[in-house]
């Protein structure tokens, strides 16, 4: 089924080029406004955006729909068509005047200078923050410049400083990130992603299966994984296991991580006298899961 929405654009007055498209949750009427819009860099436009969420994105308005549809949870990562995305959306500099093109930055900065203004330029990108576009109810970001338009936070989710969540990824469920979600990849609900943690977007070892983690899961800090991981695993800190990774199985065997990727119950440990990477049966009593307080939306 089609989904259409009202937007709000600015675009480059020199390129016409979409520089990005905010899709408001109520109604509003008139076009939006910024320094840059009143300095004649950008031209704000009210338009009108309709798209097949089963196809692979058109252009830029197009584009921007699916990603404010993704972090309002409307479409959870995978759910909606993001193939191609970036081929249509412009690099940007996010400034505090508003949106412009990279080109455009020493004119924006002595033009406002002129005026008495101060710019900043918070990044230079494709992708914009997250929390300029929408906030999901119920979660908690310490630095909104770690988590880009697109990502979908479940309800309880926290990401601290160090957290980072990519666009088309993110969680289901309550979850503590102080570590690195690519695109793409989906966390489960009461499942922490230590400090310093990093998952792949894909299956390491030139494999295209998107990761996903399960639910009660431990990725320590500094550890990481390039296989997915079912319910109730735990990888030891500093530990990071790739598709490739040999792993030692409770009887002895060895064989290659990447065969037991989206298994639950799993501890993967390093031994620390032979160096050699194990697993064995997980102990739900050593991990918890997340403190439901700090998580709760309340």
């Amino acid at each position: 089924m089609n989904v259409s929405a009202t937007g709000h654009s600015y675009i480059d007055a020199a390129s016409g080029a979409t520089l990005d498209v905010w899709y408001p949750a109520a109604d509003v009427s008139p076009a939006r406004t910024c320094l840059a819009n009143q300095l004649g860099l950008v031209k704000a436009e009210v338009i009108e955006t309709t798209i097949d969420p089963d196809t692979p994105p058109t252009d830029a308005a197009d584009a921007y729909l699916r990603l404010h549809l993704l972090s309002r949870r409307r479409y959870q990562p995978h759910a909606i068509n993001v193939e191609g995305i970036f081929g249509k959306l412009t690099n940007v500099a996010w400034t505090s005047a508003g949106p412009v093109a990279p080109e455009q930055i020493d004119t924006l900065i002595s033009a406002a200078a002129e005026q008495g203004h101060h710019v900043t330029v918070n990044g230079v990108d494709k992708f914009p923050r997250m929390t300029d576009y929408v906030i999901p109810a119920g979660v908690r970001i310490a630095d909104a410049s770690r988590v880009r338009l697109g990502a979908h936070l479940a309800e309880g989710t926290t990401v601290m400083h160090e957290g980072f969540i990519n666009f088309n990824a993110g969680t289901l469920g309550p979850a503590m990130v102080e570590g690195r979600i690519s695109a793409g990849v989906v966390v489960g609900a009461n499942s922490d992603v230590g400090g310093g943690a990093s998952i792949m977007g894909t299956l390491s070892g030139g494999g295209t299966e998107q990761i996903t983690v399960g639910e009660g899961c431990l990725i320590g800090a500094n550890g990481g994984i390039g296989i997915s991981l079912g319910d109730g695993c735990v990888v030891e800190a500093g530990l990071y296991i790739t598709g490739g990774s040999v792993v030692t199985l409770p009887n002895g065997d060895q064989v290659k991580a990447k065969q037991l990727s989206g298994r639950s119950g799993m501890l993967f440990i390093r031994n620390s006298t032979s160096g050699v990477i194990e697993v064995r049966e997980s102990d739900p009593s050593k991990w918890g899961g997340i403190n439901e307080a700090l998580h709760s939306s309340q």
